[in-house]
């Protein structure tokens, strides 16, 4: 039950009906509840009563303070005694938007109350909801004692932390501070809490906002990883500050830089902990000063990731992360609606092998581990309370998290991120590797080690690869070893052409062809292409060597919009795609062999041809004749000259149209006989209007993918 129920339920709040309008009933003020520091300042009003158990009557709020001539309110004052005459802690909420400098100056005001207050107060509480600063004042000394807390009603000492592991098991005893285990909270605190801490370390300029990015991604691994480690019930967490008394060091600058190093020296184990054992995941060493790392700490000390619902925090980092990456990178992630369209109508299985060969920020892999785990779940239902259930429960979707699920990232960054976003949903981060999804397994492995990554081993390729880039011949020497890279012959030229490599090729096609050469025979191909590959004649040589490698099996048509709210406008479609069998393969290219031949001898087109040809070379030798003769000048001259080139180019252009009127009957023809000779099969076409989204990536109503998903599984299913 969240504090506001539990507020409500004892009697010490109330709302109007719609819920605008809050009132705190012990001291009957009404307030305006839209305001985002009264949702703060009503969950720390109910804090200190409900967990810190102050009595209702000593917790004031608005209570004024004389600051000179002027007349302020502190937000909330807990007094020691029953009238209300001393002032025991004083409290200072900020939305929980605030930023770091206007947190620092909260900090600030809440200590210039304390000391205009007319009797001292021995503790000042600044919050913003989601970070939170505990201070000893001590007027007589001008100092500031930073806690880990404030003390609970009835205690006088305070330990110098506040979060340890099994708290709810812990007895409380009187006078005795109670402590706090870590908090499970929302999707949409979580994420504020990651922008919050990540703005926080590159507002001062020391860091761009791309390395804030990475050094944030280090300490949440290094928080996952303090919530993994074995603890005793009541052992403090090692991500938490842990504050020195001034018993122990009088000076308050000195506390503050031991508490730093302290706090530096214990992420760091955490940190280099983890690296031990997936040396993958961070390469390089944390950037962060001991302050900053203070700093990110304080946001995310509280919170328990590991029981956090895996969608919420799944949702939290992605929304951040997408953001930042789309204002940033220019990166273009594909929608989760249509992620998970394509992974719930394969028939991905805890055995098969799925690979994403531009995983981005691992998407399409989330949505299969999660597939995986949900399947696993459905088996073994109560495998939280059943041991023997868990022992096949977790293996059942573990051992495919860790051996059976491979991204490829160009980005190091974004890979980073992918892998993160990974941990923090459990798993399935081990074999996403940072590089170029275009070169081949043997370079792959000679670079990383991971024999995973072998041509003919995937059962299923689920990716979205970039659109519009050109791999060109002069920066990719690898381009020549792709069939794509080549250009491809032309079956009805009078001369057989020496093959020739092309000076570059779309990173689109040439991702069709490497997911071709990944999959294992019988193994899915779902793509997200541009329409042009689908629809322009210039493209006509990839739908034909798709048609060879592949059984198209749907083509799922999207809205022009579906990629505009993450920045890209390109009309694009959805294929799944069956790889045949090298026999398949091969009676396909030969039967089209056979038809081209056969044509060809039973035409005229190759002796017409000829023929033309030769009449254009007497016809070119008749008109540079005439021209020498005329102008007496020689051959060479006359073909330069502007009444020649005038003629040529009318005369190539008059046996062109020619030549395309034979090759527009051969195809045809060729069309004809090659829907008569070759297998037919049913391809599912589908188009869709509605995807569960606008232009903007404001949810709507309507989601056709749900009923094209619902048909096209149940297509794959009867293959």
């Amino acid at each position: 039950m969240s504090l506001i129920e539990q507020g409500l339920s004892k009697g010490l709040i109330k709302f109007n009906e719609d819920k605008t309008r809050i009132t705190y009933l012990n001291q009957k003020k009404e307030r305006n509840y839209n305001n985002p520091e009264e949702k703060v300042q009503a969950e720390t009003f109910l804090k200190l009563i409900l967990d810190y158990n102050y009595p209702e009557n000593r917790v004031r709020q608005f209570v004024p303070v004389t600051m000179g001539r002027e007349v302020k309110e502190a937000d909330i004052v807990v007094y020691a005694d029953e009238m209300c005459l001393s002032p025991h802690i004083l409290v200072e909420c900020k939305r929980e938007e605030v930023s770091e400098a206007e947190y620092q100056q909260a900090i600030e005001q809440a200590y210039s109350y304390a000391f205009a207050l007319p009797s001292d107060v021995k503790y000042v509480w600044v919050t913003s909801g989601i970070k939170s600063d505990y201070f000893e004042v001590d007027k007589s000394q001008n100092t500031r004692n930073q806690l880990p807390d404030i003390p609970q009603f009835g205690v006088e000492s305070i330990a110098n932390y506040k979060y340890v592991y099994g708290a709810q098991y812990l007895p409380e005893e009187k006078g005795k501070q109670k402590f706090f285990d870590l908090s499970v909270i929302d999707q949409s605190e979580l994420t504020r809490r990651f922008k919050q801490a990540h703005e926080a370390l590159w507002a001062g300029g020391q860091l761009n906002p791309s390395e804030a990015f990475d050094e944030l991604d280090k300490l949440i691994f290094c928080k996952i990883w303090d919530e993994k480690k074995a603890r005793n019930i009541g052992e403090p967490y090692d991500f938490q500050i842990i504050t020195v008394s001034k018993a122990e060091e009088k000076d308050e600058r000195k506390r503050r830089l031991i508490e730093n190093d302290n706090l530096y020296n214990r992420v760091k184990a955490l940190y280099e902990e983890g690296r031990r054992r997936d040396a993958e995941v961070f390469r390089d060493n944390i950037r962060l000063t001991p302050e900053k790392i203070r700093t990110v700490v304080s946001y995310l000390e509280s919170v328990n990731l590991g029981d956090t619902d895996l969608d919420s925090k799944g949702r939290a980092f992605e929304t951040f992360m997408g953001s930042f990456f789309r204002g940033n990178f220019g990166q273009y992630f594909t929608p989760r609606e249509i992620v998970k369209f394509i992974v719930d109508v394969l028939p991905i299985d805890h055995d098969k092998k799925v690979l994403d060969t531009s995983c981005g920020s691992g998407g399409f892999l989330l949505y299969a581990l999660n597939k995986v785990r949900e399947k696993a779940t459905e088996y073994y239902p109560n495998y939280k309370n059943d041991t023997k259930q868990y022992a096949k429960w977790f293996p059942y979707w573990h051992d495919f998290a860790q051996n059976n699920l491979y991204g490829i990232e160009i980005s190091e960054q974004i890979s980073r991120a992918a892998k993160m976003n990974m941990i923090i949903h459990d798993d399935g981060h081990t074999n996403v590797i940072t590089s170029d999804g275009l070169i081949s397994d043997e370079t792959i492995f000679s670079r990383t080690n991971n024999q995973g990554f072998r041509y003919g081993t995937f059962d299923f390729i689920i990716t979205n690869p970039p659109f519009g880039s050109t791999i060109r011949q002069s920066e990719q020497a690898y381009l020549k070893t792709y069939q794509f890279g080549k250009k491809e012959e032309d079956w009805l030229a009078v001369k057989i052409q020496p093959e020739s490599i092309r000076d570059g090729q779309n990173t689109e096609v040439l991702f069709i062809e490497q997911d071709y050469k990944f999959l294992k025979e019988g193994g899915y191909l779902a793509i997200v292409l541009p329409d042009g590959i689908l629809t322009n004649s210039s493209m006509q040589y990839v739908r034909t060597q798709i048609e060879d490698w592949f059984r198209i099996v749907a083509v799922i048509s999207m809205p022009q919009t579906a990629f505009a709210a993450n920045g890209a406008g390109v009309k694009s479609s959805v294929l799944f795609l069956k790889k045949w069998t090298y026999e398949q393969t091969k009676m396909l290219i030969d039967a089209k062999k056979d038809i081209e031949t056969k044509l060809l001898k039973s035409s005229d087109y190759i002796f017409k041809r000829q023929i033309w040809e030769k009449e254009i070379k007497q016809k070119q030798k008749e008109k540079s004749e005439e021209i020498k003769n005329k102008q007496r000048i020689t051959v060479t001259a006359a073909k330069q000259t502007e009444e020649y080139k005038t003629f040529n180019s009318e005369l190539l252009a008059e046996y062109a149209s020619k030549v395309d009127v034979l090759k527009t009957q051969l195809i045809e023809e060729y069309q004809q006989k090659k829907q008569r000779k070759l297998p037919d099969y049913p391809i599912f076409m589908a188009i869709a209007e509605e995807i569960g989204y606008d232009a903007t990536g404001k949810k709507t109503a309507v989601n056709e993918l749900s009923i094209i998903g619902q048909e096209l599984k149940k297509f794959i299913n009867s293959l």
